[in-house]
């Protein structure tokens, strides 16, 4: 029974809108002082490359979230990979929830959803899709 007088109507109103993440008409969060400090850091002294449709998957690999919209895939101290999501996710970067990627290939690739999952509860946050992989390595 629902004590706060809001009908059940509402409530799964409220619910389903909260559904439309990766609206491509929503504008992503900016990037805030400490994910711009860790972006500096992982490109220093790189170049990007042609971006790829998929990397590996292999526990080497590390996220690192760096906006809504933006992930960093660390694969070595030699070469990272920048994806620009295919929408923005919001929430992504609070880091809280648990980043699940399904993939298709045993690779990370172009396509593969991401969901959020709050830690606390399991409830299901923002569906993601991932873009291309654009390698970021020193420069020769």
């Amino acid at each position: 029974m629902l004590r706060s007088g809001l009908s059940f109507g509402l409530i799964a109103s409220i619910a389903l809108a909260g559904c439309a993440y990766g609206d491509a008409d929503t504008a992503p969060a900016p990037i805030r002082d400490k994910e711009a400090k860790i972006l500096e850091k992982e490109l220093k002294g790189k170049v990007a490359g042609e971006p790829r449709n998929c990397i590996s998957n292999s526990s080497n690999v590390n996220a690192i979230r760096i906006s809504d919209d933006t992930l960093l895939y660390r694969e070595s101290g030699r070469t990272v990979y920048m994806n620009k999501l295919r929408s923005s996710c919001p929430g992504l970067t609070r880091g809280d929830d648990i980043m699940v990627v399904e993939t298709y290939s045993g690779q990370l690739c172009s396509g593969d959803i991401i969901r959020l999952v709050d830690r606390t509860s399991g409830i299901q946050g923002p569906v993601c899709s991932l873009g291309e992989f654009v390698p970021y390595r020193k420069a020769k």
